[in-house]
């Protein structure tokens, strides 16, 4: 990547193809359902074997191909962070059964695409830009699938072994893997039930790594939400459900002893627990305050397990936060207490609370490599 440095200012100055492929972005965002719902219809026609690899419904789907496109196109030039994400890509696409042979067929319906809904922008020179993008883009991903492949399945099968209704829309459930299942506390996986084939939903791990290899989930069922609903009121001991590879980043850094803040809004909660068993697992007395917000004090439906962690660490100090208007309003706990600005912060919870803690946080002086969280972009998808 170029730069123009001037004094102790470096701007980077965007790559041809960066230029070509951002500019189609910009013209296809206004029509972005017509451009997706088109692509769709070309690999189908095209293609109708590759139908079986894709959920019968398909709204969420287009979304995230379209945010994939965004995502690649706004990180064109900057290698690391695209190479890293189109590394995930590829391994969480070994659960759909996505094979090598399968890329050029996407390329060819995106490209034909492009080609239709981007009128007098598109030209030879905007082609040949998405076709080198597409071709090192799909080679990661199959370089990273197939590395993937030589360690670690492309799911789980994993038993139902118990299963709480804690309030009428939250189940806590344990589940048994069919065999080893390696992750690292803060993390989430996909989840796909036997109800609703090919349909996978993200849910974090709500406990540390365990000796017995157990794993556990808190699902709240939400309106509409296939698997949510299946997982809280269907589900049963006994029940065999699908686990894609853990992924994730919100993870603590046990190099360090910073103190922590956690926000954990509703179910977003259950990563924050599985953080304060790491913590505790390692045996660093690093200070750690936890905010549980909630609608009601009913929806506080794991607040007896933190108060029984706090009786037993004295580094950890946990406040419920019950707002009476119908709203988690955990930023401006913020606000109120800290300073912060040593503090390493993680937020899980719904996409809005995530989005204005982060603001909040850096209104007072958390920067912003101090702060981690739930992917807001998945969690839209999963209708958190």
């Amino acid at each position: 990547m170029c730069e123009v440095r001037h004094g102790m200012d470096a701007v980077a100055t965007p790559s041809p193809d960066a230029v070509l492929i951002r500019r189609t972005m910009t013209t296809i965002l206004p029509i972005a359902d017509e451009v997706t719902s088109h692509f769709y219809a070309l690999l189908f026609v095209r293609h109708p074997e590759l139908r079986a690899l894709f959920p019968p419904a398909m709204n969420t789907q287009r979304d995230r191909l379209l945010a994939a496109l965004l995502t690649a196109a706004e990180h064109i030039d900057d290698t690391s962070v695209l190479v890293d994400y189109l590394q995930h890509l590829g391994r969480g696409h070994r659960k759909y059964g996505t094979r090598p042979e399968h890329y050029p067929a996407v390329g060819e319906c995106l490209i034909g695409a492009l080609t239709r809904y981007t009128g007098s922008v598109w030209n030879d020179e905007m082609e040949a830009a998405w076709v080198r993008a597409y071709t090192t883009i799909s080679q990661v991903m199959i370089d990273a699938a197939a590395t993937d492949e030589e360690h670690a399945p492309p799911w789980w099968m994993a038993e139902i072994v118990s299963h709480e209704l804690r309030t009428p829309d939250v189940a806590v459930l344990t589940v048994r893997p069919d065999q080893p299942y390696p992750f690292v506390a803060g993390q989430y996986t996909m989840v796909e039930t036997p109800w609703w084939p090919r349909i996978w939903r993200h849910y974090s791990f709500a406990s540390a790594p365990r000796a017995d290899g157990l794993l556990t989930f808190h699902v709240r069922a939400i309106p509409a939400g296939w698997v949510s609903n299946a997982l809280a009121h269907r589900a049963r001991p006994g029940d065999v459900i699908r686990l894609g590879p853990p992924t994730g980043s919100m993870t603590v850094d046990h190099t360090t002893d910073s103190a922590l803040l956690c926000l954990g809004g509703g179910t977003g909660i259950a990563p924050i627990k599985a953080l304060l068993e790491d913590v505790a697992e390692h045996g660093v007395r690093r200070l750690v305050e936890v905010f549980y917000g909630a609608r009601t004090s009913v929806d506080l439906y794991d607040l007896e397990t933190l108060l029984r962690m706090q009786q037993r660490h004295s580094w950890l100090d946990v406040r419920p936060v019950v707002d009476r208007y119908g709203s988690v309003q955990l930023p401006g706990v913020i606000r109120e207490y800290g300073p912060w600005n040593e503090h390493e912060a993680y937020l899980s919870g719904p996409p809005g609370m995530i989005r204005s803690g982060v603001d909040a946080l850096l209104a007072v002086g958390v920067p912003s490599e101090r702060i981690r969280h739930d992917s807001v972009e998945e969690l839209v998808a999963a209708g958190y």
